[in-house]
C-alpha cells in the first residue's frame, strides 16, 4: 500500500462493523451500512445523454431525481440482462463535503454482516498502475471474500461532478407524473 493510500486509509479498527453485502457477477461486495440509504427493486431509469456508459441515468425517487450508476459496467464486468434479483441502492456520497444520494445498480443484494477487525485486511498489492483507493478492505467472512468498497472513491470527482449536475437539471427541468397527477417539480 502506497504511504499516501496509508495516510488517507482509515484503521483497520474504523473499518469494522456492519455491511450491507451484494453480489456483481460471481464476486461478493460490501457497502458500510451508514452509507445505504434504502435498497429499491429496479425502476425505470431515464436515459441521459452524453454521460458515460457506466450511468444508466437518473430515477424519480418519491419526487427527488437521483442519478444511477451501473457499478458493474464502472467495474469493466461486462453489461448483463437484469433479473429480478437486479436492484438499486441508493448510498449516500460525499462530495467535497456535500452529502449526494446516488443509485447504483447491483446483480443482488445478499444480507448485512457485522465484519470484525480480525476479518479485514487492506487490499494487496496490485502494481502502479492499478488503482485501489476505492476498496476500503477485505473482509473475510467464513471461508469467503468479500471486495468492502468505500463507495465515496468509486467514482471522481469529476464524475460525481457530473451525476450531481445531472441530478441538479433534471430537478429543475423535468415534470414529474405519478399516479397520472402531474406535479411541478420542488424549487432546489
Amino acid at each position: 500500500m502506497s504511504e499516501e493510500r496509508k495516510k488517507n486509509s482509515p484503521s483497520i479498527g474504523e473499518r469494522a462493523g456492519k455491511y450491507l453485502t451484494f453480489r456483481l457477477a460471481a464476486e461478493e461486495y460490501g457497502l458500510e451500512i451508514l452509507k445505504v440509504r434504502e435498497i429499491i427493486g429496479l425502476m425505470n431509469v431515464t436515459q441521459v445523454p452524453r454521460t458515460p456508459e457506466y450511468i444508466r441515468g437518473v430515477i424519480n425517487l418519491r419526487g427527488k431525481v437521483i442519478p444511477v450508476m451501473d457499478l458493474r459496467n464502472k467495474f469493466g464486468m461486462g453489461v448483463t440482462e437484469d433479473t429480478e434479483e437486479t436492484c438499486i441502492i441508493v448510498v449516500d456520497v460525499n462530495l467535497e463535503g456535500e452529502s449526494v444520494l446516488m443509485g447504483t445498480v447491483v446483480d443482488a443484494v445478499s444480507e448485512v454482516l457485522d465484519i470484525k477487525e480480525d476479518e479485514i485486511e487492506d487490499a494487496p498489492a496490485f502494481g502502479t498502475n492499478v488503482d485501489t483507493k476505492f476498496i476500503l478492505g477485505i473482509g473475510k467472512i467464513k471461508n469467503e471474500v468479500k471486495i468492502l468498497l468505500d463507495i465515496d472513491e468509486v467514482l471522481t470527482a469529476h464524475d460525481l461532478t457530473a451525476l450531481q449536475d445531472i441530478g441538479n437539471k433534471n430537478t429543475k427541468q423535468a415534470v414529474v407524473i405519478e399516479n397520472e397527477e402531474v406535479l411541478e417539480p420542488a424549487e432546489a
